[in-house]
């Protein structure tokens, strides 16, 4: 018969163990023994090693946060309105053009877009996360300066429109009117032609 029997279980210093077993025959009544003892100790990670964890793991932090600011950017150029959308118009008249086009001058939500990539860039910057951030800084500037020239035009536009139904009905007023004094310069016209035959009649 084999019998086990752990005797001790602590180290001598933190981070180590030993462990130490005593192991019994017994075999035609007579015992007999001997003991194993095992001393362990954990891997230590050098400085070195340690360090260059940590920097791998700050270099993957940066490229997510670079992808982050990208994949925003990007995002907000698709939000802004499409060139034809701007440029080509199916309307009957003018006021139908105005309204189209404002319609079109929309940025959706870049607004929204444009902010989280200002955000993340800005987080990035102030840990130096990135290496070369020059393009990042250079398409947030483009996008935020197409966002303000766009939605300037969208409100030029709509006040514009706004004035076109005035407009129109004080220039059909106008023309009401002068064809109203034409008619009149016509019928008296007349009326002075009548009377001088009228009198040449009499003269006659």
């Amino acid at each position: 018969m084999l019998l086990v029997q752990l005797l001790q279980g602590d180290g001598q210093r933190p981070g180590s163990f030993t462990r130490r077993w005593r192991s019994t025959v017994v075999k035609g009544g007579f015992t007999s023994g001997f003991v194993l003892s095992f001393k362990c100790n954990p891997v230590q990670s050098t400085d070195m090693s340690q360090a260059s964890f940590d920097d791998e793991l700050f270099g993957e932090a940066a490229n997510e946060m670079r992808e982050d600011v990208e994949e925003h950017l990007s995002a907000a150029r698709e939000e802004l309105p499409a060139v034809e959308a701007v440029w080509e118009t199916d309307a009957e008249n003018t006021l139908g053009a105005l309204n189209a086009l404002r319609s079109a001058l929309d940025v959706g939500d870049a607004e929204d877009h444009l902010h989280d990539a200002k955000k993340w860039y800005a987080m990035g910057q102030r840990a130096d996360a990135f290496e070369d951030a020059d393009d990042l800084e250079a398409e947030i500037e483009t996008i935020d300066a197409a966002i303000s020239d766009i939605e300037d035009a969208r409100e030029q536009v709509g006040e514009l429109a706004s004035t076109i139904p005035s407009l129109k009905g004080s220039l059909e007023e106008l023309e009401a009117e002068s064809e109203e004094d034409a008619d009149e310069d016509e019928a008296e016209a007349e009326a002075e032609a009548a009377d001088d035959d009228e009198e040449d009649e009499e003269e006659e």
